[in-house]
């Protein structure tokens, strides 16, 4: 019979060292600040950075979802769409077969950044010191953990 692992004294369940949200968030601040020197040089934010990466993807998406895919509401995606389109890498439009929908479409200028920010995503795996095969596991581990959570 396998040995099962000796259950923490309580007084050890509240230390920050063995909490699970602490690692996700240190890392989720600190590879966020790696990337900007890269999205500074092109004039994004970390959160237009994702937009444009889905829009890259697929050309046009609905404000809904962009929000579902990016885990964020309509009431922090407006104002962050608003300052794009200003910037005319997207247009917002009503889609005229429904009225409460808003299209989100890439525009010449967002596809643009796209060359320009090609190079970011090798620059990154390259500073995190991660394998293709690393981090393929390490984004299978987070989707499934996400999955459970969402």
């Amino acid at each position: 019979m396998a040995n099962s692992p000796t259950p923490p004294a309580p007084d050890d369940l509240l230390k920050l060292g063995n909490q699970l949200c602490f690692p996700f968030y240190a890392v989720s601040r600190q590879l966020t600040k790696a990337y900007q020197p890269y999205l500074q040089a092109l004039g994004l934010t970390y959160p237009q950075y994702l937009v444009l990466l889905l829009l890259w993807e697929h050309e046009r998406l609905t404000v809904k979802e962009l929000g579902e895919r990016l885990l964020l509401d309509s009431g922090t995606l407006t104002p962050l769409l608003k300052r794009m389109e200003q910037q005319q890498w997207l247009s917002r439009r009503r889609d005229p077969r429904d009225e409460r929908s808003v299209v989100i479409s890439l525009l010449p200028g967002g596809r643009a950044l796209e060359a320009q920010a090609c190079h970011i995503p090798a620059q990154m795996l390259a500073k995190v010191g991660l394998t293709l095969t690393e981090l393929d596991a390490l984004r299978t581990q987070l989707t499934h953990i996400l999955t459970r959570l969402t």
